[in-house]
């Protein structure tokens, strides 16, 4: 999770907020899971009160869910939720291709198929935390292609409130590897200067944690 601070700025409780969202997308803590305040302490070495801080923080980004008089645990959305946002991102994503389209330097191009060789090789040699990281990359990669940088920051938000668990998200070896192949056709419809191919393979991708 980019709390949107550079990283020599930020506070303890911040810096905790990112190690804690990456152990929940990571599949550490589990959807629906509870997390012990006394138990984060001891696994991050961070006091109570920047514990708090940061559960609060992440409260207020659904990564988990506060109930008061219990606790916290990991945000754990309805079916019915999570392919409402999965549509709203389609919308966004794809009708942001023309200004990617536009803009795809050979240099960009060039970034994005280093990005997606760094997430085949994720998938080969790396932990399912290093795929997620290098999914992530490749992504921001390619939506920072458009002109209105508000949408990335918006793609983001809405990314943090459906997979909480990257390991839910993928949940076989092929699916991955499904993930793979179609960022490759990304590039090359990219590279292609195709949009509607590029909107194709985008919607196809977001959607793909609802196939079976």
């Amino acid at each position: 999770m980019d709390i949107g601070t550079d990283a020599p700025l930020k506070k303890d409780w911040m810096i905790l907020a990112d190690l804690i969202a990456r152990d929940v997308r990571s599949g550490v803590f589990a959807p629906g899971m509870w997390l012990k305040q006394i138990d984060l302490e001891q696994r991050y070495g961070y006091g109570r009160p920047d514990v708090r801080r940061a559960l609060d923080y992440l409260a207020q980004k659904r990564l988990v869910q506060h109930v008061p008089n219990r606790g916290y645990h990991v945000f754990l959305p309805d079916g019915e939720q999570t392919a409402h946002i999965l549509e709203l991102r389609v919308i966004l994503e794809t009708a942001a291709v023309d200004s990617i389209v536009t803009r795809a330097t050979p240099a960009a191009i060039k970034r994005l198929r280093d990005l997606a060789r760094h997430f085949d090789d994720a998938i080969l040699n790396g932990t399912v935390l290093d795929q997620y990281e290098a999914n992530l990359a490749f992504h921001r990669e390619l939506l920072g292609l458009c002109s209105n940088p508000e949408l990335l920051n918006l793609v983001t938000e809405l990314r943090g409130r459906t997979s909480s668990a990257l390991a839910g998200q993928w949940s076989t070896r092929a699916r991955v590897e499904q993930s793979s192949r179609e960022h490759h056709a990304m590039i090359e419809a990219l590279s292609a200067g195709d949009a509607l191919r590029l909107k194709e393979i985008i919607a196809l991708h977001i959607r793909q944690p609802q196939r079976v």
